[in-house]
């Protein structure tokens, strides 16, 4: 059945100890508070994000723009880590817009059946429409469309890969989840500035840094407010290792040691011999 039908039946059931939940904040917040409600059964929420890829001027610019075109389009930007706020460096910005721009209008959008593609379509209607509105709210905005912001052929829900320049932190498209293929590109002169605005946001699920310097990309690491923090690669999730969110991107942790013991239920038995 469907989400309303299964998910709350699931949720407030009283005979249900644990429920993992991957979605949006808004359902995560409805599922909470049914178990609370219940039988107050433990939770795991993995929800939304706005993941920061940073990239620094000593980033080797091919790969950096390489990495950040698989952040955001794969599987047509539909995965809660995708890398929709991409701050570079001002001393690279603008080779790093012009490469990008070029790869993504290469993209090969189309059937996902077929081999040579490399971007399906949205999953629905309502959510391709939706992916259009953010285009018109961030040229209206006041963001620079550079390529995309609009429907690949003439059927379907595809929707060609889509860069935007000059993003201020104040855009709806630099702040709201949009689920779609979008690149939002800001520039950045420091890092402690960048630090700072990469965690301006409610969400934590992922981050992504690409530079040379490994003692930087280690102190982005540590500073970074995310559950998932990836030093010259992104979205690099392995079974072994714990995934899952900081602050409205949910709490508790999916694969890993951590993930297991979300399950288990911990008893002390204590015996005394006489």
């Amino acid at each position: 059945g469907d989400g309303p039908d299964c998910g709350n039946a699931i949720a407030s059931h009283e005979h249900i100890d644990k429920v993992a939940f991957t979605g949006s904040v808004e359902i995560g917040k409805k599922i909470q508070e049914a178990a609370a409600k219940s039988n107050l059964k433990r939770v795991t929420l993995e929800l939304g994000g706005k993941s920061p890829l940073i990239i620094c001027e000593d980033a080797d610019i091919d790969y950096a723009v390489s990495v950040a075109h698989r952040a955001i389009f794969t599987n047509a930007a539909q995965n809660c880590t995708a890398g929709s706020r991409t701050f570079v460096h001002a001393k690279i910005y603008d080779q790093f817009i012009a490469k990008s721009i070029e790869l993504a209008k290469n993209r090969v959008v189309g059937d996902p059946f077929d081999s040579n593609t490399e971007q399906g379509p949205q999953i629905n209607e309502s959510q391709f429409k939706k992916i259009l509105d953010y285009v018109e709210a961030g040229k209206k905005d006041g963001a620079k469309l550079e390529c995309g912001g609009e429907r690949h052929g003439n059927k379907g829900y595809f929707i060609k890969p889509t860069i935007f320049s000059g993003v201020k932190d104040d855009m709806r498209i630099a702040r709201e989840e949009i689920f779609g293929p979008i690149m939002s590109v800001l520039k950045f002169d420091s890092y402690d500035e960048v630090i700072k605005r990469a965690n301006s946001t409610s969400f934590g699920l992922g981050a992504g840094v690409i530079t040379k310097d490994l003692t930087r990309g280690l102190t982005f690491a540590q500073r970074l407010e995310a559950g998932s923090v990836w030093v010259n690669d992104y979205d690099a999730i392995i079974n072994q290792a714990p995934f899952g969110g900081f602050k409205q991107s949910g709490h508790g942790r999916e694969l890993g040691k951590y993930g297991l013991e979300a399950y288990y239920e911990v008893k002390t038995v204590v015996i005394k011999l006489v």
